[in-house]
């Protein structure tokens, strides 16, 4: 490339507009849990995907202001729960500071001891393998441990800021 070459950089892109326009792209919704030492622990994360088959790894992305991430970190273990079509109450609540996200959930441990919620469509029980800095995310690496799924269960989907596809 010609190094007199100069290649126009565009403007910020408002994260209002980024939300919008990525909007589109529909994704399944996950709650990752752990056993800490105050408690089961987790929070509701859409950014999630699968990322290696071998080794057998999982990323994640949870907010750099999530005050639950840390705890679990902390824990080292944790299981993704892919959440099922029905679930959304399961995701609000999840997704609340504050509250008591447990009360009325029914789980059971994982292999690791963090809870594997009942009725997913999915789980994956993992190990904290590594993390790097991705704006206002962490992005998390987990290596799989183990698994499972419910084939008769559809996945929670999001799109355009609603559960299910929008039309």
């Amino acid at each position: 490339m010609d190094e007199t070459t100069h290649v126009e950089v565009p403007g910020a892109v408002a994260p209002a507009r980024m939300r919008e326009v990525l909007g589109h792209f529909a994704s399944g919704i996950v709650v990752v849990t752990a056993i800490t030492p105050g408690g089961p622990a987790g929070f509701t994360c859409q950014s999630f995907s699968s990322l290696s088959l071998d080794p057998p790894l999982v990323s994640f992305s949870p907010a750099r202001t999530s005050s639950t991430w840390p705890r679990i970190r902390e824990a080292g273990a944790f299981c993704v729960n892919v959440l099922a079509d029905g679930h959304e109450e399961l995701s609000s609540a999840f997704a609340r500071s504050g509250t008591d996200k447990y009360a009325g959930v029914a789980w059971t441990p994982a292999p690791s001891g963090a809870p594997r919620l009942d009725g997913v469509a999915a789980w994956i029980d993992c190990t904290l393998a590594d993390e790097f800095p991705g704006g206002d995310h962490t992005i998390v690496v987990g290596r799989v441990q183990d698994l499972g799924a419910d084939p008769s269960r559809a996945p929670l989907l999001f799109h355009r800021g609603a559960y299910g596809i929008t039309g």
